[in-house]
């Protein structure tokens, strides 16, 4: 038992500029101070109804199934795998950074074989390669990509993947963690059959939720399925007679909380204009990227393939990677992200997703670094980075 009385809680307000989870707009805060309704009440069916709309108009999908799963990104990536994978079936994923390689995890826990394409980590796949192993293949169940490789910056295209998967008969499954609100996934247009993304990132809620959606030929995939799926949490074909039109059953008690906050965050989205927001983040990404090689720093991915909202850098030769990060964090209030995987303590990882996707973060960020680059050995000509960016953005 605790020998007084508990402090408030009362964490310090920081600039979150690291992969995830990205700040947060006051008004979604606030929508998570609405009152908690029971899991069947009509007024809360009303809520869900109005969220899986604003999701299919964000994902870019007119007749798929969408609904956010009660998890974080990893849970929308499991309850993919665990619902269209069965024991026996051919999992063919690109490999091109550290969650490519969890989506392989996840598959072979599900009792598939799994395929990797090995592909250059802060490069996109060769279409032709993925190809090359399709084809090695008697029959392959699905080809998984990550859209925004979080762990890189990559913004794979997938139009060449979806129709490859699709002549192959195959299924395309899409990471969209990182670029659901900030890039277009254009669902219906790529012809994917699943994505599943995350509520902390470009979408500017709390961590919590994965919105999912599932095009018809998905669908038809998991209602005829000839075992249960591994999941029972996860289940689509049970969370479908939730989620869906008709009766509603009851599966699991909804985080109404987190609903809430994702409606208001969709709201804002749809407020904003995805288009406006797309060009806001490019705006934004390409600023810092201006910035960031001003002061002479080396960036991991070249200007047409990489992701806006989330920018790798390379750690200079004799820099303290976690020393000068725990400097931006104490003094400066930023947060910017460590190297994951082979990367790790090699490279910064620098998020600008939605409501942390501002020109003066890019300018505060540019100059914090300034300030601090010289301190561990790293000369940079003062005010070089935020003037290149300030080009940049004056140049949009």
């Amino acid at each position: 038992m605790p020998s007084g009385p508990v402090e408030e809680l009362n964490p310090p307000r920081r600039t979150l500029l690291g992969p995830g989870p990205s700040d947060v707009d006051p008004r979604v805060l606030r929508a998570m101070s609405a009152p908690i309704l029971g899991y069947l009440d009509p007024e809360f069916i009303k809520i869900m109804d109005g969220v899986a709309q604003m999701l299919r108009e964000v994902f870019g999908t007119e007749e798929s199934f969408t609904l956010p799963v009660s998890g974080t990104g990893s849970a929308g990536m499991e309850a993919a795998l665990a619902n269209l994978l069965e024991p026996g079936d051919v999992a063919v994923v690109v490999e091109n950074g550290f969650f490519g390689l969890r989506l392989e995890e996840i598959a072979s826990r599900q009792g598939a074989t799994v395929v990797p394409v090995p592909v250059e980590w802060g490069r996109p796949a060769d279409p032709e390669a993925v190809e090359a192993v399709l084809k090695q293949q008697q029959k392959v169940k699905l080809l998984a990509a990550v859209h925004a490789e979080t762990s890189t910056g990559v913004l794979q295209p997938l139009d060449g993947l979806s129709k490859l998967a699709h002549d192959h008969d195959a299924l395309f499954l899409v990471d969209a963690v990182t670029s659901l609100g900030g890039s277009p996934v254009d669902f219906d247009d790529v012809d994917i059959d699943f994505a599943y993304s995350a509520t902390q990132k470009c979408l500017g809620a709390p961590p919590g939720m994965s919105p999912v959606a599932v095009s018809p030929r998905g669908l038809d995939a998991i209602k005829g399925r000839t075992e249960k799926a591994r999941s029972w949490y996860l289940d689509l074909g049970l969370l479908l007679q939730y989620w869906a039109g008709g009766t509603r059953v009851y599966h699991h008690t909804a985080p109404m909380s987190m609903i809430y906050a994702l409606r208001e965050a969709l709201r804002l989205v749809l407020q904003e204009g995805l288009e406006n927001r797309f060009a806001r983040h490019r705006r934004n990404g390409r600023a810092l990227r201006a910035g960031l090689s001003a002061l002479g720093l080396e960036l991991l991915v070249p200007e047409e393939y990489c992701t806006y909202q989330l920018t790798s850098v390379h750690v200079p030769e004799g820099v303290d990677d976690a020393g000068l990060r725990r400097r931006l964090l104490t003094e400066y209030n930023i947060e910017i992200g460590g190297g994951l995987g082979q990367f790790a303590s090699k490279m910064w990882r620098i998020g600008l997703m939605g409501e942390s996707s501002t020109s003066s973060n890019v300018l505060i960020l540019l100059s914090s670094l300034e300030a601090l680059l010289p301190q561990f050995g790293y000369e940079v000509a003062t005010g070089a980075g935020v003037a290149a960016a300030s080009q940049s953005l004056a140049s949009e």
